[in-house]
């Protein structure tokens, strides 16, 4: 398990649909080895704080597993390092292994798994595909959020360690399923919730959730 590509951009204005918008989605591979402060790395940003960002999304790290099956999907080879706005191109760790509240060490990190990823329309248009959204969620292949326990700096190709598995067992997977694919019973759900490590937006959208049930 490691790191294959460090990818960092700062937010830009593009114009979607006739409207001018910021994102910070187009990320570029960076060669030398960079610092990770507790909203992520050195030089990057978001553009949507509201929805993006924060310590509890410091870094969205993508599997480089999923590349085939998009490049076949999207019909379009090869897709960049970065091409999903991963700030970390990683292997070996897939969202039906990974665990909510999983702590890695990276190079001189320690993270922490907080939620999946959940896209928003400017995955599509960086896609060409309006149409990528449901697809994408669907897919499982959500890549995930982690938090910033401990700075350092972290390069290319440093191996990722699983320093602590939690006890949950709630994969990135079951969490996207309970969160967005109307998967999960009140049993699941309630113990997501109890997960410390749940970044507070997911969780207050699963306690509306479970009141629903």
């Amino acid at each position: 398990m490691k790191v294959l590509h460090i990818n960092q951009g700062k937010p830009k204005t593009i114009v979607i649909n006739g409207k001018e918008v910021s994102t910070g989605i187009y990320k570029e591979p960076v060669t030398m080895p960079i610092n990770v402060h507790p909203l992520g790395l050195e030089g990057d940003g978001q553009a949507d704080l509201t929805v993006h960002g924060g310590i509890y999304q410091a870094l969205y790290a993508y599997s480089v597993e999923h590349y085939t099956a998009w490049q076949s999907e999207l019909a379009v080879d090869p897709l960049p390092p970065g091409t999903f706005g991963e700030n970390l191109t990683v292997s070996g760790l897939l969202e039906t292994d990974v665990c909510i509240g999983d702590v890695h060490r990276i190079g001189q990190i320690i993270v922490q798994v907080t939620s999946p990823r959940i896209p928003c329309f400017k995955l599509g248009h960086k896609l060409s595909r309006p149409d990528i959204l449901k697809p994408f969620l669907q897919s499982g292949r959500s890549g995930y959020y982690l938090r910033v326990l401990q700075t350092g700096t972290i390069s290319a190709d440093c191996e990722i360690e699983i320093i602590q598995r939690h006890p949950s067992n709630i994969t990135v997977r079951q969490l996207l399923g309970m969160h967005r694919l109307g998967e999960g019973d009140r049993t699941a759900l309630e113990t997501a919730i109890a997960i410390e490590a749940l970044a507070p937006i997911v969780r207050a959208e699963l306690v509306s959730k479970l009141a629903k049930i």
